[in-house]
């Protein structure tokens, strides 16, 4: 799996890379695609049968990632067509940046691709646009086969009542930890349910033990802070609001500028570190910290940057705060006339045990869990194995999915950090650091 699922962290550079557009062009682009999808569902109705497919297909597909991930989809679409001959594919990569603009130039430009990769920052956008195809009738029908996926991944792409993309691998959060420093120091292993307050004390522990802060600080991970929030009863967003308010924010803000204070996590310039993206730049792999907040299936790519031996569990609380999240989708356009064909490609991806074999976990974990037990079992990485094995004790934990984040996450996700490091920095107050992110995230979700 790469560091990062989700195309606005970086990867390799791979085919048909182009250099992004401005955010005004990107809006631009986004918003032809209004006027564009209408048309082109349009046709596509009018068309009625069209969708089924007698003769040779080619089907279009695209996706971002590396040359990695390049050679292993394509190594699995030409399996498809060994096992289909009449369906061929014309496929489309490219890096991670720029990916949703060329995305939404395409869609609104009237050649959208008929099976492409999204993510959860943009599906309830497409979806809401009516560019994506809803894929329940074929859940319901066995035609697209999620039973053997946990529940709340499949549900995890349910926009408004809608199947809008199927999860193409699975991750969930992940607090990972230097097992080797704490084994140095007598020191004890964090285990999956203790509480905040129990982890900051064992934090606190570890740093003065060990002379290494115990965790990285991260109140401004937004995923640490969804977590947080739904072991409280409140959720990141509700229907097409925020599902938080100013005094949840400033709880969480205080909660950690306590942790803070008591030298359980770095300084802010250090936490500004890890802050960043690059999951080489984690503090738990720089040494600068105990523990890193990541997801639990990123762990060979923290491993291949230290020589430590790593552990993880689940965040802090109650573990039911947590869920079968989608890595990344497989969505079809709603307007394709090989609709049938598309969603067929997207079972066999997920379902096919020759296919999900080659595919191995570079989008994620296996989405079916019968074919994640057989890639374990398979699995020559030790750390890989070590996630998978993770992520499936977890699963049975897990509670519902949350819905699909709404439009402007992406902004959402950016206004915490800057909110968090300015409460870091000593610049505001938690309270004011609280109020000057909820003004920015009701700016950022209209």
């Amino acid at each position: 799996m790469h560091p990062a699922t989700s195309p606005t962290a970086g990867m390799p550079a791979g085919r048909n890379h182009r250099t992004p557009r401005t955010r005004r062009r990107f809006l631009r682009g986004l918003a032809a695609v209004a006027l564009a999808a209408p048309l082109a569902l349009g046709a596509a109705a009018c068309g009625g049968d069209e969708a089924a497919d007698d003769g040779p297909v080619k089907l279009s597909v695209f996706w971002w990632g590396g040359d990695a991930r390049a050679k292993l989809t394509e190594d699995a679409l030409a399996l498809y067509t060994k096992k289909h001959p009449d369906v061929t594919f014309e496929k489309t990569w490219q890096a991670n940046q720029g990916y949703f603009d060329k995305l939404a130039t395409l869609t609104a430009g009237g050649n959208p691709p008929d099976l492409f990769q999204i993510d959860d920052n943009y599906l309830a956008e497409y979806a809401g646009r009516s560019t994506t195809l809803d894929l329940t009738s074929f859940k319901d029908s066995g035609k697209l086969d999620v039973s053997k996926f946990p529940k709340s991944l499949w549900q995890y792409g349910v926009v408004d009542g809608k199947l809008a993309g199927v999860a193409a691998g699975e991750n969930t959060q992940g607090l990972v930890y230097n097992k080797t420093l704490l084994q140095k120091h007598g020191l004890p292993e964090p285990t999956t349910g203790m509480s905040w307050e129990q982890h900051i004390a064992w934090a606190e522990q570890v740093a003065k033990k060990a002379k290494v802060p115990g965790t990285q600080d991260p109140s401004a991970d937004y995923k640490a802070f969804w977590v947080w929030l739904r072991q409280q009863g409140k959720d990141l967003y509700k229907g097409t609001e925020l599902g938080f308010t100013a005094d949840d924010v400033t709880r969480w803000f205080e909660l950690w500028k306590g942790a803070r204070d008591r030298g359980a996590t770095p300084t802010a310039d250090v936490i500004h570190e890890g802050n960043a993206t690059d999951i080489t730049k984690q503090l738990v792999v720089t040494g600068k910290a105990a523990t890193s907040w990541v997801w639990a299936n990123q762990m060979p790519d923290l491993k291949k940057n230290t020589k430590d031996e790593l552990g993880v569990v689940a965040y802090p609380g109650d573990p039911s705060a947590q869920w079968a999240r989608a890595s990344m989708y497989w969505s079809v356009f709603k307007g394709s006339k090989h609709r049938d064909v598309a969603v067929d490609v997207i079972n066999f991806l997920t379902n096919d045990p020759e296919a999900v074999a080659l595919l191995g976990t570079d989008r994620g974990l296996p989405s079916n869990l019968d074919l994640r037990a057989k890639v374990s079992e398979t699995a020559t990485d030790p750390a890989m194995k070590q996630s998978i094995e993770v992520e499936s004790e977890l699963a049975q934990k897990f509670g519902e999915s949350p819905q699909v984040p709404i439009k402007g996450h992406s902004k959402v996700r950016s206004e915490l950090t800057k909110a968090a490091e300015n409460a870091q920095y000593g610049r505001a107050t938690p309270a004011q650091a609280a109020q000057q992110f909820l003004a920015a995230c009701k700016s950022a979700i209209g």
